[in-house]
């Protein structure tokens, strides 16, 4: 049984707010920091059960920096620490997303260089992203040719449900082509809730996903948004940057969020710490007709609670899983898959609305040294909109 006494949730609150104030880089980083803290220094499981949790994260949708937050909250301090560790670790970021789509409507002049630099740092974080990934999950020319074939197909044109597509095909390619990958962790950390509550929540999981799904385009604003975050946080795999397309196509192409605006808070998420995700505030107080705080607060709860379930509900049955050699291999064709997605998305919209210069490319390839130097993405942040003030080097 977990330490239910307020002491330990205070613990495990603390922890993860002092990450959610300083945890930059993204979702990779975000899992070295984890370790850092909870592996090496407070000792709350040893390696083999981080690396079982981890795994678990990558395996599902949904954002995995915080959804292994919150599994080390529910394994130290049951329900509570996982609340606590979920909320002490998106807050910081969610406000600092808030906090801008509130600014940018008054920033008068400033607004279009600042919408631009913000573009142009988008193109340089996708694109270290995307070869991380690649170096990551493409191991093989036959995981590379799919990926490409992936990217192809979602740049020439995405059905409404091409990116859960590409993931199922990217799971069925992974057990056929890629058997050989090694297997995944077997050792299970801390406390997991009886498999009753797990199925229980992977059943809310999948009746919430059904409603988004089904909402009907006359719907009332709130509920539109709802859904449509919702979705994201339910279809994407790999969080991040991998989240873009969905958003994109979710909120922008129905006309939610102008499509500068959205990109100039992608870019602005970027320089936060903690989870990409908290983008949905930034969004959801930009949906018009709605307060900004409580659109904030929608995005942030409709496309963070998908995940949550999940990995609440999976956590009493991934150690049967995660013993058969058939899980890694479809996770290998995931993951493959999820570089196809991301390409596709790092053309259009991301360079396609970014690089209108050639004095763009340039800008995006010093941001994408600075940010291949480990030198973090505020600096980048900084150069970009400095430069695209400047007139950039047209």
């Amino acid at each position: 049984m977990p330490t239910l006494s307020a002491a330990a949730v205070r613990e495990v609150f603390a922890a993860f707010l002092h990450l959610g104030l300083v945890a930059f880089g993204g979702p990779v980083a975000h899992l070295a920091y984890y370790r850092r803290a909870f592996v090496e220094r407070r000792r709350w499981l040893d390696d083999a059960q981080y690396a079982h949790l981890v795994a678990l994260c990558q395996f599902l949708p949904g954002p995995a920096s915080s959804q292994t937050a919150f599994a080390l909250g529910l394994g130290r301090a049951g329900w509570p620490g996982a609340i606590a560790a979920f909320v002490a670790f998106t807050a910081p970021s969610a406000l600092l997303m808030l906090a801008f789509a509130l600014l940018l409507p008054t920033l008068g002049a400033l607004t279009a260089p600042l919408t631009h630099g913000l573009k142009l740092v988008a193109v340089a974080v996708v694109g270290h992203g995307l070869y991380g990934m690649a170096r990551a999950a493409l191991p093989d020319a036959r995981r590379l040719l799919f990926a490409g074939a992936i990217a192809a197909l979602l740049a020439s044109g995405a059905a409404p449900l091409a990116p859960l597509a590409a993931v199922a095909a990217g799971a069925a390619f992974g057990l056929l082509a890629c058997r050989d990958a090694p297997p995944l962790p077997a050792d299970r950390a801390g406390w997991t809730p009886p498999r009753r509550t797990g199925l229980y929540l992977l059943l809310l999981f999948a009746g919430l996903l059904l409603l988004a799904l089904l909402c009907p385009h006359d719907a009332p604003l709130p509920l539109r948004a709802a859904a449509a975050f919702y979705r994201a946080g339910a279809l994407v795999f790999g969080g991040g940057h991998v989240v873009l397309p969905l958003l994109q196509q979710l909120l922008v192409e129905p006309g939610l969020v102008d499509a500068d605006r959205f990109l100039a808070g992608y870019g602005a998420a970027q320089a936060v710490p903690g989870p990409m995700f908290t983008i949905a505030a930034f969004l959801g107080a930009s949906l018009p007709g709605l307060p900004p705080l409580p659109g904030a607060l929608l995005g942030v709860l409709a496309i963070f609670l998908p995940g949550l379930l999940l990995v609440g509900g999976a956590l009493p049955y991934w150690q049967a899983l995660s013993r058969r050699p058939r899980a890694a291999a479809a996770l290998a064709g995931v993951n493959a898959a999820l570089v196809g997605l991301l390409a596709a998305a790092f053309y259009d919209p991301v360079c396609r609305s970014a690089l209108l210069a050639p004095g763009d490319l340039l800008i995006a390839l010093a941001a994408l040294a600075w940010l291949a130097a480990g030198r973090g993405a505020l600096g980048a942040v900084a150069g970009c909109v400095a430069a695209a003030g400047l007139g950039g080097l047209r």
